[in-house]
């Protein structure tokens, strides 16, 4: 009796593991009885009393004339965060990435580089999304073509004449993403072992994307009006790099603006060093009144242009684009129809020219501004009462790149944040040359809540 006992609490006890281990999950039907017997090597009759044992914990039901079922009751609480394997690692441009992306509700995330939802136009994209409902079952079914919407191109078109930017429909694509945009264009003109050039500090991801295209990185020190032109023509000189890419406007991390005198020198000295300058221009509808664009001035001659929509429209509706001379943009086709097979979802690209195309956009963008800089000041006071500088005061947008006081170290304060559910983006992740240790980029809006700046404080304290 004993020895039967024992072989039906090994039943029981493998049917637990499996459930813990989520190889069964809610709803998954258990083994047969008698093909579990033969797996076990026990008699059926053990197999339906250790089913029967379990059902009466409640772990598994039985299906009359279907078999045994696994519920909800027995499964432990999904947490990515324990059940991931965790390593320690630096304070690099994945870092910042992977601590947002990978984040539980209830972490705070003032280093993260989007609006949170209630910022978005949820009410249009719900109404855009009963519009494609009813479209075409080609929109929700098919590949689209490989230059990507054409209404979407048409308004995009649109938007570029009214900033002075005249170019045809063979000069514009639309990809997956900002991000895939310029991964396009790397692939495209980089090869291995070319150099880029980036400012410093630069938007983190630039680095990442260019190291994985096995690119030498070198960069440029930022000011308040664009990059310094004078190490510019030093570093064009010595590093010949093949490809520059930078913000013009409401730079990543710094939210400066280039002027017309640096745009300018910037662009005679691509034209004398032969060098491709990619204008990430992600941010342009958050500035009150446009400011110069290297790719209007130059008209797409050495410069090529990208964008996308998940600042001001949604992350989870991806679409970006580039615009470029005629020739390149036929060559990025062919890249992207190689390593993607066609453009973006006709689903996203549907929808974002529904919301472009309706009238309520415009309006969301002007509430967005306004809210933006409100926020901007509310969080800088807020940092300033801490000795937290604001390196400047943006025009638009919803990042402040600020200065700690003297002998403080932001990857020290974002690993002390950390063990706070504090996510913070350190200031050398944004730089090639690891000369922004005093930094930290601020998103403003998620930094709202009082407690940030209770932990800023004791982590300051600590030093």
């Amino acid at each position: 009796m004993q020895r039967d006992v024992s072989r039906t609490e090994a039943v029981m006890a493998a049917i637990r593991a499996k459930i813990a281990s989520r190889a069964l999950a809610a709803g998954d039907r258990l083994p047969s009885i008698r093909s579990f017997a033969a797996t076990m090597r026990v008699a059926p009759s053990t197999v339906v009393e250790a089913y029967d044992r379990l059902a009466a914990e409640g772990l598994i039901r039985a299906r009359p004339g279907s078999g045994f079922y696994v519920t909800s009751a027995g499964l432990p609480p999904l947490s990515l965060a324990s059940a991931l394997p965790q390593r320690e690692r630096a304070v690099d441009p994945f870092w910042v990435s992977r601590q947002s992306l990978d984040a539980d509700r209830e972490v705070m995330m003032p280093g993260c580089g989007w609006l949170p939802a209630e910022y978005l136009p949820n009410d249009a994209l719900r109404r855009a999304l009963r519009h494609v409902a009813r479209a075409d079952d080609t929109i929700l079914s098919g590949y689209g073509g490989s230059r990507g919407s054409p209404l979407l191109r048409r308004l995009l078109l649109g938007r570029f004449a009214e900033e002075g930017l005249e170019i045809g429909p063979e000069q514009l694509l639309l990809t997956s993403s900002g991000t895939q945009s310029i991964d396009l264009v790397c692939r495209l003109l980089l090869r291995p072992g070319d150099t880029a050039l980036v400012d410093d500090p630069c938007y983190f991801n630039f680095q990442a994307l260019l190291r994985a295209h096995q690119v030498r990185v070198v960069s440029v020190p930022f000011t308040r009006s664009g990059p310094d032109t004078t190490k510019l023509e030093s570093v064009l000189a010595a590093e010949k790099p093949r490809v520059y890419i930078t913000n013009s406007a409401l730079h990543n991390p710094t939210g400066a603006t280039l002027s017309p005198q640096i745009a300018y020198r910037l662009l005679r000295a691509a034209s004398d060093h032969g060098l491709t300058i990619i204008e990430d221009d992600i941010y342009a509808d958050f500035e009150p009144e446009p400011s110069p664009r290297l790719a209007v001035l130059d008209g797409l001659d050495r410069v090529i242009r990208i964008g996308s929509f998940s600042k001001a429209l949604s992350a989870s509706v991806r679409c970006g684009y580039i615009a470029a001379r005629a020739d390149l943009i036929e060559d990025l086709i062919d890249l992207q129809v190689a390593t993607h097979f066609g453009g973006p979802s006709p689903v996203a690209t549907e929808l974002i020219a529904n919301v472009l195309a309706g009238g309520g956009y415009r309006k969301h963008m002007e509430d967005l501004r306004r809210r933006l800089a409100a926020a901007r000041r509310r969080t800088a006071a807020r940092l300033q009462a801490l000795g937290i500088e604001p390196w400047l005061m943006p025009r638009g947008g919803f990042h402040l790149w600020c200065q700690l006081p003297d002998g403080h170290d932001s990857a020290d304060l974002a690993r002390a944040a950390l063990g706070q559910d504090i996510v913070l983006a350190p200031g050398n992740v944004f730089s090639a040359a690891q000369m922004a240790s005093a930094f930290l980029r601020f998103n403003v809006v998620q930094s709202s809540d009082p407690r940030l700046f209770s932990v800023l404080r004791q982590a300051m304290a600590v030093k």
